[in-house]
């Protein structure tokens, strides 16, 4: 992964509805969750959860599948590992390391 990839991704991380949003979906599972169950675990007005939720989409964290009436946020655990393998990719490779 790039470093300029990586940092978008994290950017989006690092607000505090979208790490909420996110956070919670990986809770949830691989099934994700209705737009609707998190608007009303997280308590987010509709159209600011729409707004970060297009924020993760737009980097590959989460995904989304209309089931009839009803669309899902599916968490991308292959997305976040990837970043998580980025992040711990040169480990101690410049010295001692206690992970």
């Amino acid at each position: 992964m790039e470093d300029k990839i990586a940092a978008k991704k994290l950017a989006e991380l690092g607000h505090i509805t979208r790490l909420s949003i996110f956070r919670y979906l990986v809770k949830v599972g691989d099934e994700g969750a209705p737009v609707g169950q998190i608007q009303e675990k997280l308590n987010i007005p509709g159209s600011t959860l729409s707004h970060h939720i297009s924020r993760l989409i737009s980097v590959g964290l989460i995904r989304q599948v209309r089931e009839s009436r009803t669309l899902y946020c599916i968490p991308q655990f292959e997305v976040l590992n990837e970043l998580v393998d980025f992040l711990q990719s040169e480990c101690c490779t410049e010295g001692k390391c206690n992970p």
